[in-house]
């Protein structure tokens, strides 16, 4: 598997606020107006918002038939936009206290109506560590009614609540597809930054195919950026395109390292990555996923200074005891070195004398991304063989892929 990068990235941590302590949050609403000034009259013109209709690669505008504006979707789909909330309890290590103690706070975040059965789709981490029975949803109006938790899967981040749905109206939000998505195309994120309920804000998709670490420390791929304002408490709510449909669930922002605010900078986990498991989560069921147990470089041009024995592969950095691939014989090297010109001139870290994994089941391997993507094709048990070079000589090496383990381990 490919070692996740190494990023300032925050996740957007479901707000938390200790028991017993309480905060205000002042907020304004901003409006555009135009004023002419006419000698002694005054007058004030509203300017209506515009649609915002996207351009498709095909040429045509996503939604021009409808011409449906930032207002349009929020009066449709923000009734299906919920507030999480639940109690979290943290055990504490007090040397002072031999019988332990526990640290009570809310956590508060965000999520979205499916269906008409009453699933919602969050965040995994909004409502990580909560209490089973604490866990509620807030509609937009005000009905609050208990959730439970359907399913998981803390590898993309992603869990899915059920409500009842009796004498609900529930309003479903439309899911799209990411792979419809272009840089450049409006996005529209609704969710309860900082509990601020169904709040809207607007931006665009910055840019496609980012990679984020999820809580558990494994990769999540083809992450969707956007520069739509996404604050702690948005997290599991839904960025929404120009036709109203969901494209990603809003997840992480990049700070910086100035805090935890918006700095323009937000990942939403893509739509389609929830699609392919959401039947695995109204099941109930864990999402199984095959495992090597190695993080590894991709070997390319930005190595020719390291004269490694080929030009092309994934260079094994570490390998997980006991994984398939230890319990294989595939091994990491042991001579540290420094690549120069990496993240903002930094010098990254390289190790050296590794396994150089070059293919697959006979499938060459031109990037780390793509070895990482190879494994996880497959299912748990399935038997793959890699070629790798190893001291200059060329071996195969039949492996038994595991299951992904609840949490990365290696470095």
């Amino acid at each position: 598997m490919s070692q996740p990068p190494s990023t300032s990235k925050t996740i957007v941590l479901p707000l938390l606020v200790a028991a017993l302590l309480g905060g205000g949050v002042a907020a304004g609403v901003t409006a555009v107006i135009v004023d002419g000034n006419a000698g002694d009259t005054h007058t004030t013109t509203v300017i209506r918002q515009s649609a915002i209709a996207a351009q498709g690669a095909n040429g045509n505008r996503a939604n021009a038939a409808e011409g449906l504006t930032a207002a349009d979707i929020y009066q449709r789909y923000a009734p299906g936009v919920v507030f999480v909330h639940s109690e979290i309890i943290e055990q504490t290590n007090n040397p002072f206290d031999p019988f332990g103690g526990a640290q009570k706070s809310e956590s508060t975040g965000s999520g979205f109506v499916i269906d008409a059965t009453g699933d919602i789709l969050t965040n995994n981490h909004v409502i990580d560590g909560a209490t089973p029975d604490s866990i509620t949803v807030q509609f937009a109006d005000k009905k609050t009614l208990k959730a439970t938790v359907v399913g998981k899967d803390p590898s993309t981040d992603l869990a899915l609540l059920k409500v009842d749905p009796e004498g609900l109206d529930l309003k479903a939000l439309p899911l799209g597809s990411s792979k419809d998505v272009h840089v450049g195309d409006p996005t529209i994120a609704i969710g309860n930054p900082f509990g601020l309920d169904r709040t809207l804000t607007t931006g665009v998709v910055s840019a496609l195919q980012r990679q984020i670490q999820a809580p558990n420390g494994f990769a999540i791929k083809d992450v969707i950026q956007t520069d739509a304002a996404i604050n702690p408490g948005n997290s599991g709510g839904p960025l929404i395109d120009s036709a109203g449909r969901v494209i990603g669930i809003n997840s992480q922002i990049e700070t910086g390292g100035a805090g935890q605010g918006n700095v323009g900078i937000g990942f939403a986990v893509p739509i389609d990555t929830a699609k392919a498991i959401l039947a695995n989560l109204k099941k109930g069921q864990s999402v199984q996923r095959a495992y090597l147990g190695v993080t590894s470089l991709t070997v390319d041009g930005q190595l020719d200074a390291l004269n490694l024995p080929v030009n092309h592969g994934a260079l094994v950095q570490t390998v997980e005891s006991g994984s398939p691939a230890d319990l294989a014989g595939l091994k990491a090297g042991d001579v540290q070195a420094t690549l120069a010109g990496g993240a903002s001139g930094s010098s990254d870290p390289v190790v050296l004398g590794g396994d150089i994994i070059t293919k697959v089941d006979g499938k060459a391997i031109t990037s780390s991304d793509q070895l990482s993507q190879l494994v996880m094709s497959h299912k748990p048990g399935d038997k793959v063989k890699i070629e790798i070079m190893r001291k200059k000589v060329t071996k195969t090496v039949t492996v038994t892929l595991g299951k992904r383990p609840p949490a990365l381990q290696t470095g």
